[in-house]
């Protein structure tokens, strides 16, 4: 027994001495592997940095600035709001709203009364919204005025009881409240005011006679935010973080990106919906004093005029809004102001951040694109290259705090250094679970031998001595054909890098020799129409390029590609659309075979009366 005591007491000694990780060399100065991660709510994260520089600006909406006091107010004032309202610790309040400082306010606001926030794409069908509704009891909505008809017709079906629906005018103080409109999303529509149906005015006017307590403190490891996975490969699922999540991220960011601190500026483009936008964009840099430029409805064609515009030091994007930007025409010193430019949403392949960074140098900013890696289930950011040590084909080294290994497929088993398995995470920022599913949460999130939890990626990847972590591809988007693995995100790597070609998506189709082969669906640059001619060359760089055994077998023309509401390609839906394909040529056959037998046995109906009339 005390041999026994003694080993458990030697082993929890080991547990708590720090390890030095392999990448901890890659850092900025002073940051280790070992942060003291904040164990307050988000709004408390928020509140430390509003006391450091409280007359900062904190958010600017089209001309209109918020310090981080009035912030601070308003948010408080929307807290009260929803008290007088009856929400309470532990409900669930829905935001189904663009990047706007209603949005943003009522975010924190739920979060101080210990509510959870559901956030919502605006641009999601009717079924999905009531879907997402029910699924988490939601009796309290946010939404925009343009999108409330959606809300509408779905409310009745719903747990819903009290809308707010705010106008993009709410948040500005100036003319252009006028004239703005959120033109893709939709007119605006008449709404029929009730006592469960409010303006944002008049919704944060009842917050005014509320006396009871307003801030319910909340621990670091309770639910905070659901959002909603961007159903690549699959329905959306809901996917649950803490507060702990969210600081940890905030914290982990700001170290690990030099350039985030008081009196810089990020151009929030990327939606609140999406972790990336949430997580990195706002909560982040609001955490640490910088000023916000919030983008409710983003052209990637002003993606450049923008940045010049507001002067933002820091950029947040996926590959093809940076890609977008390189096609676009700024004069020489329009992004001297640009210290950081962060890829992540998508993988960038090498000659992509050639182009963007040779484009920002041409246009006064020394700024290198640093490519991150992420998933809504670790709170959208895990990892990012380090300043000046891009290796090609990583998407960087981990965050401190965040452990990673590649497992050899289906185990727990860890990979050889450079060998490829599946990526698996733990750290602070990995989530609580699915909501209401079970089954995928004991999926994604495995105890190993170590005793630490992992998220199973579903990302093949590998990793270098050095500890930079090299992307490969979706396990589920491998496609193995006659044997070989073939990966996607390479062959479209190699279609990309064609003049031609604007983008494109690889999927595996059914093959009755060697059960897949890779099918390229591809989109020509504006301008550019499809010909046998330019198919030809496109095969001629594939054959260049590619080995014989991943060379696509097809190569389909579209004018655009299926999207996701969070913008990545829906490759599941040009798969769906191969299975109907097939499955109509399966019908055919069977059809024919009918019609083979229906011809022979009229063929021997007709030999028979032959012979009778003879």
């Amino acid at each position: 027994m005390k041999k026994s005591k003694w080993n458990n007491d030697n082993k929890r000694k080991l547990r708590n001495k720090r390890e030095v990780m392999p990448w901890e060399k890659f850092y900025p100065k002073g940051v280790t592997n070992d942060l003291a991660y904040p164990q307050n709510t988000m709004v408390g994260y928020l509140l430390d940095s509003v006391s450091r520089h409280p007359e900062l600006v904190a958010l600017e909406f089209y001309g209109s600035t918020y310090t981080y006091r009035e912030l601070y107010e308003r948010i408080r004032a929307a807290a009260a709001s929803l008290k007088s309202q009856g929400v309470k610790c532990d409900d669930k309040v829905a935001m189904c709203m663009p990047n706007t400082p209603q949005a943003l306010i009522l975010f924190y606001a739920i979060n101080m009364v210990g509510a959870i926030a559901l956030i919502i794409h605006p641009l999601s069908g009717e079924s999905e919204i009531e879907r997402f509704l029910n699924e988490s009891g939601v009796k309290f909505l946010l939404t925009l005025d343009l999108t409330y008809e959606k809300i509408h017709n779905i409310a009745d079906k719903t747990p819903l009881e009290k809308i707010v629906v705010a106008s993009a005018g709410d948040g500005l103080k100036n003319i252009k409240k006028f004239i703005y409109r959120f033109r893709k999303i939709g007119k605006t529509p008449k709404i029929e005011l009730t006592d469960n149906i409010m303006t944002w005015n008049e919704f944060i006017n009842y917050g005014y006679g509320y006396d009871g307590e307003i801030v319910h403190l909340r621990d670091k490891d309770d639910p905070a935010v659901i959002l909603y996975s961007g159903g690549t490969s699959g329905d959306p699922k809901g996917i649950v973080l803490s507060n702990y999540n969210f600081n940890s991220l905030a914290l982990s960011c700001h170290k690990m990106i030099e350039q985030s601190g008081e009196g810089e500026s990020i151009l929030a483009i990327l939606p609140i919906f999406h972790g990336f936008g949430l997580g990195v964009c706002i909560h982040t840099t609001l955490g640490c004093g910088m000023r916000v430029v919030l983008v409710p409805q983003f052209n990637p064609k002003e993606f450049g005029k923008l940045i010049s515009k507001y002067k933002v030091s820091i950029v947040c994007a996926v590959p093809t809004l940076f890609e977008s930007l390189t096609k676009t025409k700024l004069s020489k010193k329009s992004l001297e102001y640009l210290k950081c430019a962060i890829s992540g949403g998508d993988f960038m392949p090498s000659d992509l951040k050639n182009r963007v960074d040779k484009y920002f140098h041409d246009h006064g900013s020394s700024a290198e694109v640093r490519i991150g890696y992420g998933l809504t289930e670790a709170s959208a950011a895990i990892c990012v290259t380090p300043t000046g040590k891009y290796k090609e084909g990583s998407i960087g080294i981990p965050f401190p705090g965040t452990r990673v290994k590649i497992v050899k497929f289906t185990t727990h088993d860890e990979q050889s250094i450079g060998k490829m398995g599946e990526l698996c995470i733990s750290g602070p920022t990995v989530m609580m679970g699915y909501l209401n599913n079970l089954e995928e949460t004991i999926q994604s999130l495995q105890t190993h031998e170590d005793g630490r939890v992992w998220l199973h990626t579903g990302d093949a990847a590998s990793m270098d001595a050095d500890g930079f972590i090299y992307f490969k591809q979706r396990i589920k988007r491998m496609i193995v054909s006659n044997g070989f693995n073939l990966y996607p995100s390479y062959i479209e790597t190699v279609i990309n890098s064609h003049p031609l070609v604007f983008t494109s998506t690889v999927i595996g189709i059914p093959d009755p020799k060697k059960m897949q082969v890779a099918k390229a669906y591809i989109v020509l640059n504006d301008g550019v129409k499809p010909t046998k001619e330019i198919e030809k060359s496109i095969k001629e760089h594939c054959q260049k390029n590619l080995a014989k055994y991943s060379l696509p077998s097809e190569y389909e023309f579209r004018s655009s590609l299926p999207k996701t509401l969070v913008g990545k390609v829906a490759y599941t839906k040009l798969e769906d659309g191969e299975k109907e394909v097939e499955e109509e040529k399966q019908l055919s056959k069977k059809d024919l075979k009918k019609l083979k037998k229906l011809e022979e046995q009229a063929k021997k109906i007709l030999d028979k009366i032959a012979k009778i009339k003879k």
